[in-house]
């Protein structure tokens, strides 16, 4: 029996149903994949066109290194190329706090102890600089020893390291420790001339800039800048001259049991500073002791009244204005004067005298009656050209001008305290220059601290045959007067002493002096002018004939020796030929 069966269906006009929203979740993906892609485009065209700057410098943090390319300060030199200031490198000592901390160096106790003992520090002071892990840089020492840096190396600390610097030495030392000053330990001028020309002796360090890889090496060079180097000090200082200065000055002081001193040379035909020193002084190389009023430059800070000194100013006026001529006599009997009930007089009775004996016997009548007879206006013109008052031309940091009133009315008294150097005040220095006038010929010059290559320009003040006579008659008061112990054997001197009482505070004059001597040598054609300050001798001896002015014939003499400087007196002292000893018939 047949079996029917049933028919097929046609699959190829069967149509396959697809899921529900299969087109709608591709059409998502879709989107979503475009709105991704479109979105990182975006950023990368924001990280590569527009905003590139910040990821290249994120990646120049990690890979760009630089270093500064450092330069030592400028010496200070004197005027025979002779170092006053050099800068010499030294090693530093600086730790890494996180690097010390990730290697577990503060463990080893016993090499930050003797880390410690090399510093001469404490050892918990010395951790307590190292203890903060977040630090990366910190100075444990600055500008030690080769020695101690050696050791530093030997302990190998892990995160402790040497650094190279520069530290400022002072060759001279206390010398010429007023006139050059000294720096901080970064090295940035601080008093002197380290501190006046602090840009022109630093120069400018230069930069090299390079790409390193994960590795650490170079792989790169992108920039390098040459350093500019500093400029070098010639100071018109001679140092053989200062030194002799400073020697003799100090042995002074200490002798006179003063409190302080100062002198300074200068050198008559150009201006220059020879020599500028003080006393005490201090040692810029060691500073442990440092006491501020040791660092201040006297010559140049404190003023005085010059007493005596300003007698031959008082004649030179005179002589200018016609008040008074070369041979002209002054009658200084009874010895004193009464001026508006106050009384003005000598030690003696001199009688009558020569404007010569007036400088010679420091006469404050003689000087008086001529300071009368000019009046105070050309009197104080006569002070205003000389230099008080004003600068010296130097330019150093803290210069005092002194004091020189001007006031519309002067007592008769207060004109005659002006002849012979009270009522008015002046620094070692502007002294020096006042000198300096009178043995050049009456022409002003500016002094100066550097060496000069030329004459520098000058002006006529005074007349020439004015000054020469007044240079004469200072010769007399070395020879004859009351400053022969200034005398150079060999040299004719021209100078002129000086001693004032201080004023107090409080007004009035106490019981301290002040002990001056100027001069001028040689006599017969001028080559220096010198000044000694004595302040407040602590002896019998405060005269300025006694303690001031054989500190100048010591300078002088070595003076004139160290610059090749001929006699001009072969009569002062018997000349001793050299001998010649040799020969069969030498005897022993």
């Amino acid at each position: 029996m047949a079996i029917k069966r049933a028919p097929k269906k046609n699959q190829r006009n069967t149509k396959k149903l697809s899921p529900a929203g299969t087109r709608w979740r591709f059409v998502t993906a879709l989107g979503v994949l475009f709105f991704v892609f479109s979105i990182l485009v975006a950023r990368a065209a924001y990280i590569q066109v527009i905003n590139p700057e910040q990821y290249s410098l994120q990646g120049d943090l990690r890979s760009l290194r630089s270093d500064s390319l450092g330069v030592q300060r400028g010496m200070i030199v004197d005027r025979n190329g002779r170092e006053l200031a050099v800068s010499v490198p030294v090693e530093t000592v600086w730790a890494d706090p996180k690097r010390i901390a990730e290697s577990g160096a503060l463990a080893d106790q016993r090499r930050w102890q003797a880390l410690a003992e090399t510093f001469r520090m404490n050892r918990d002071e010395l951790l307590a600089k190292v203890d903060d892990p977040e630090r990366r840089f910190v100075y444990l020492q600055r500008k030690v020893s080769p020695s101690e840096a050696d050791y530093v190396r030997q302990l190998g600390i892990p995160g402790v390291y040497l650094k190279t610097e520069s530290r400022r030495y002072y060759p001279t030392g206390e010398i010429s420790a007023h006139v050059v000053g000294i720096t901080n330990i970064d090295g940035q001028g601080q008093e002197g001339l380290e501190l006046l020309y602090d840009d022109h002796l630093t120069g400018t360090p230069g930069k090299r800039v390079y790409r390193k890889d994960a590795q650490g090496r170079v792989i790169e060079e992108i920039s390098q800048t040459d350093a500019q180097p500093p400029k070098q000090l010639t100071l018109s200082i001679d140092q053989r001259i200062q030194a002799t200065a400073y020697t003799e000055l100090k042995k002074a002081v200490r002798y006179n049991q003063a409190t302080s001193g100062s002198a300074v040379v200068v050198n008559v035909k150009t201006g220059e500073l020879l020599a500028m020193v003080n006393s005490p002084s201090y040692n810029p190389n060691n500073r442990a002791d440092l006491q501020s009023f040791k660092m201040r430059n006297r010559t140049i800070t404190d003023a005085y009244e010059p007493g005596s000194t300003v007698k031959p100013l008082v004649v030179l006026s005179a002589l200018e204005h016609g008040t008074h001529k070369v041979g002209d006599i002054i009658d200084t009997n009874p010895g004193w004067l009464r001026i508006g009930g106050r009384r003005v007089s000598d030690h003696r009775n001199l009688g009558k005298l020569s404007l010569t004996e007036v400088l010679e016997h420091s006469s404050n009548v003689g000087v008086t009656t001529m300071a009368l007879e000019l009046g105070v206006d050309k009197l104080l013109e006569t002070y205003f050209d000389a230099g008080f008052g004003s600068d010296t031309g130097v330019s150093l940091l803290g210069e005092s001008y002194g004091l020189l009133t001007t006031r519309r009315r002067w007592s008769d008294f207060e004109l005659a305290t002006l002849s012979y150097g009270y009522g008015l005040s002046a620094t070692t220095l502007q002294l020096a220059k006042a000198y300096t006038m009178i043995a050049n010929g009456g022409r002003d010059m500016p002094l100066t601290v550097f060496r000069r290559e030329s004459k520098p320009e000058s002006e006529q003040v005074f007349n020439p045959d004015n000054t020469r006579a007044v240079l004469h008659m200072m010769e007399r008061v070395v020879s004859d007067g009351t400053a022969t112990a200034a005398q150079v054997p060999g040299y004719r001197i021209a100078g002129k002493t000086g001693t004032s009482r201080k004023a107090r505070a409080t007004g009035g004059y106490g019981d301290e002096y002040v002990a001056l001597f100027a001069g001028i040598a040689p006599a017969s054609n001028p080559e220096v002018v010198v000044v000694v300050t004595i302040n407040e001798p602590g002896t019998d001896d405060y005269y300025g004939g006694t303690a001031a002015a054989p500190v100048f014939s010591s300078i002088v003499s070595q003076t004139m020796r160290l610059l090749n400087v001929p006699p001009d007196d072969m009569t002062s002292q018997p000349m001793k030929a050299a001998g010649f000893v040799g020969g069969a018939d030498a005897t022993p």
